[in-house]
């Protein structure tokens, strides 16, 4: 973790932000928002929080509940498959964000954005941090409290779309959901805009009467 990805402010007024599941072919891409109190680090960074593609999805889960208890405040946004197809993943992927932001219950004096693409449309001050789920405990927070959502709705809608494997993949392009999206079509929650390269039948709409 960076000795100072609080840019010298109380980690109190900072808020941490990520995105979950921007490459998926199926369903919303997720954005987590955490404010960590500066007695919230040490605990955290001693079970080992960080980016949350690094830990197994038990590490995850153990690290939710904690999370959630030392946090002075977290929120989660989403933006839809058909906010994807409709604006752009980029687009899509701020609005998630700004969802997320706007249901903490104070604006923070600093947002602190994984990735390299600032936030557009935030009116408040935030920087930037390349890797910033490895960087800064804020931005890992919010990465697995995103993603732990993100992977349980996911599991749930998988028993309403049976047979894309959704419930191993989370919706990623693997080898095993690109066959059966070529084989079935897409269901209702794909991202169609993600799906130009690949040959599709008509869509599967049977799990509709199911």
């Amino acid at each position: 973790m960076s000795p100072d990805p609080w840019q010298g402010r109380d980690p109190a007024v900072c808020a941490g932000l990520d995105e979950v599941g921007r490459g998926c072919l199926f369903g919303p891409v997720f954005a987590g928002a955490v404010v960590l109190p500066a007695t919230a680090l040490h605990p955290l960074r001693e079970l080992g929080l960080t980016d949350s593609k690094k830990l197994t999805a038990r590490r995850r889960a153990a690290l939710v509940p904690v999370i959630q208890q030392l946090a002075s405040a977290w929120a989660l946004g989403q933006a839809a498959a058909a906010e994807i197809d409709r604006h752009g993943i980029r687009l899509a992927t701020e609005r998630a964000m700004h969802r997320a932001l706007q249901k903490l219950p104070c604006q923070p004096e600093l947002v602190l954005v994984d990735g390299v693409l600032p936030l557009r449309g935030w009116g408040g001050e935030q920087v930037t941090l390349v890797r910033g789920d490895s960087h800064c405990l804020a931005i890992a927070a919010a990465s697995v409290l995103a993603k732990q959502a993100r992977d349980g709705l996911i599991t749930a809608l998988a028993a309403r779309y049976p047979g894309y494997g959704l419930e191993r993949h989370a919706g990623y392009g693997t080898a095993e959901h690109c066959a059966a999206l070529e084989a079935w079509g897409p269901t209702p929650l794909h991202r169609r805009s993600f799906l130009g390269r690949l040959t599709l039948s008509a869509p599967d709409t049977s799990f509709e009467s199911r």
